[in-house]
C-alpha cells in the first residue's frame, strides 16, 4: 500500500522568535546571540554529516541517501555562512569608509 505525498509546509523564518532592537547587553547583544546560534547550528550539522560519513565508511550504516543528504545540507549551510560573513565584512568596510 502506498502512502499519499504530503504537501510541503510553510517555511519557517530565520528570525522567528528573535526580538530586533537593543538588549540589556547593548545594541549588538541580540545580533551576537543570533549569529552564535547560527554558527553553532552549522557546526553541529557539519559534525553530524562527518559522523554519518564515517559510519558509512566503516559499515555501521548502509543508508547512502541519508549520508549524501546530510553532506549536502552541511555544504549548503557552509556556503550560506560564508556569504553572510562576506556581507558583514563588506558592510563593515563600507561603514569605515564613511566620512564623518
Amino acid at each position: 500500500m502506498t502512502s499519499p505525498i504530503n504537501p510541503i509546509g510553510p517555511i519557517k523564518s530565520v528570525t522567528s522568535g528573535v526580538k530586533i532592537g537593543a538588549s540589556k547587553n547593548g545594541a549588538g547583544g541580540e545580533f551576537k546571540k543570533v549569529l552564535e546560534q547560527a554558527i553553532n547550528k552549522v557546526d553541529s550539522t557539519v559534525k553530524k554529516a562527518e559522523k554519518l560519513g564515517e559510519d558509512f565508511a566503516t559499515g555501521k550504516t548502509s543508508d547512502i541517501h541519508s549520508v549524501i543528504i546530510a553532506a549536502e545540507k552541511a555544504d549548503i549551510m557552509l556556503q550560506l555562512t560564508t556569504e553572510v560573513r562576506n556581507k558583514i565584512v563588506e558592510s563593515y568596510r563600507e561603514i569605515m569608509r564613511m566620512q564623518i
